[in-house]
């Protein structure tokens, strides 16, 4: 996702091979392939309650809930992965929730996308 940063991420969103990011909840790229196996591997991680429901709007509901507690840091794993199974417009839509998070929640949101390195 390119914004006004001069064709840079956005602050909140970090692409890399090889981060160390303390404190941040993980996900596995391969089970975030489709976007019910996404939003089941941030209910896991996140401790998401159980309304959280299978739209993006739901998503974007219970992660600013969850905002309002603190700050969140996401890595995900092999993120080269994340929603491949989905068409494309899925993951510009995952990006636009995070984004609008990052940009209005009570806390910081950090999104770290992390690349399997090459073999």
């Amino acid at each position: 996702m390119v914004d006004r940063n001069g064709g840079s991420p956005p602050e909140w969103l970090t692409v890399c091979r090889t981060p160390t990011v303390p404190g941040a909840s993980v996900l596995d790229g391969a089970a975030t392939r489709t976007r019910p196996a996404l939003f089941a591997a941030l209910a896991a991680a996140l401790a998401l309650p159980a309304h959280l429901g299978s739209t993006w709007d739901a998503l974007a509901d219970v992660l600013r809930d969850r905002l309002d507690a603190g700050p969140l840091t996401l890595l995900i794993d092999d993120a080269g992965q994340l929603l491949a199974d989905e068409p494309a417009g899925e993951y510009a839509v995952l990006l636009a929730v995070l984004g609008d998070l990052a940009a209005t929640a009570a806390h910081p949101l950090r999104v770290v996308l992390r690349h399997a390195s090459p073999s």
